[in-house]
């Protein structure tokens, strides 16, 4: 696991009281790609984007008014950096005192400061507290849930040996289950589970998602494929490198001819980050799940 001691994580807060960018600390995504690579081989290539909602989003007008808003923040995988998340949420608090000529106003800085750290385009967008419903609604998309299964647990770190396909494997030379493509009935399917659980690399408190995998290819193990997501229930990773293990071993094992896998992360502080990498969109599906 990557050492991520000198970020704001972990340390005493400091609330600022006025508007300030040197607040946010980017963090590499090299760094725990490389760590990914060096153990399961170089990673898939994909598109997509980490979508941050923020809830607590406050500034102050010309005439000291207090403004709310909730914001998307939709920071491409391209980008060079992610920004820690306890950086990030500093940063939105030091707008609370701070006055700005109107919402755009505060946009600009946002995109502004945002995609400096990441080294990269972010994309903000600005909602009406009476209208996010009616944009963002609280839904399921059309799929299996594969969390009342009747199997025994008993693996709570990643284990990528889960991944096998349905009824569609055979055993390779050394013992190994290997893809028989030919074999195997193509399936489009959508699959999720609200047992995702993952811990923060820094303080090791728990980030509880749900995920939901679209592919289109051989049938996945649906028994497996819930064992694997439950392994990384004492797994310590970011939200966003846990969403690309996930992706690339999935597409290592199994193969399918396009993937999606999107994590809904509940919110922390008023900011939850959603993960979204895929084979195919640059953006993820338009709903939110209940516990946000």
């Amino acid at each position: 696991m990557a050492d991520y001691s000198n970020t704001e994580l972990g340390k005493d807060t400091v609330y600022s009281s006025s508007y300030d960018p040197s607040l946010l600390d980017p963090i590499p995504r090299a760094t725990a790609r490389e760590q990914l690579e060096a153990v399961g081989g170089p990673l898939p290539d994909f598109i997509g984007v980490d979508l941050w909602t923020g809830f607590e989003v406050s500034w102050l007008n010309t005439q000291g008014m207090p403004q709310v808003a909730i914001v998307e923040f939709l920071v491409p995988c391209t980008s060079v950096n992610i920004v820690e998340s306890k950086s990030f949420k500093l940063y939105l608090n030091s707008f609370n005192q701070s006055q700005f000529e109107s919402q755009q106003a505060v946009q600009e800085c946002m995109t502004a400061d945002l995609s400096a750290a990441a080294q990269g385009d972010v994309d903000i967008i600005f909602y009406q507290l009476a209208e996010y419903n009616g944009l963002r609604p609280v839904t399921e998309p059309q799929g299996y849930c594969l969390d009342q299964q009747p199997i025994a647990i008993d693996c709570y770190t990643p284990n990528p040996d889960f991944l096998v396909l349905n009824q569609a494997g055979k055993e390779g030379a050394d013992g190994s289950e290997s893809v028989d493509k030919a074999a195997a009935e193509t399936v489009t399917e959508t699959v999720y589970s609200h047992l995702l659980r993952t811990n923060c690399p820094v303080t090791d408190q728990p980030d509880w998602a749900s995920v939901y995998i679209s592919y289109q290819g051989a049938q996945i193990d649906r028994a497996g494929l819930l064992k694997y997501l439950v392994s990384f229930r004492q797994h310590q990773d970011f939200h966003e490198q846990c969403v690309e293990k996930i992706y690339g071993d999935i597409m290592q094992r199994c193969q399918p001819a396009q993937l999606d896998v999107y994590a809904r992360y509940m919110r922390r502080g008023g900011l939850d980050i959603n993960p979204f990498r895929s084979s195919r969109y640059p953006f993820p599906p338009s709903h939110r799940q209940v516990r946000q």
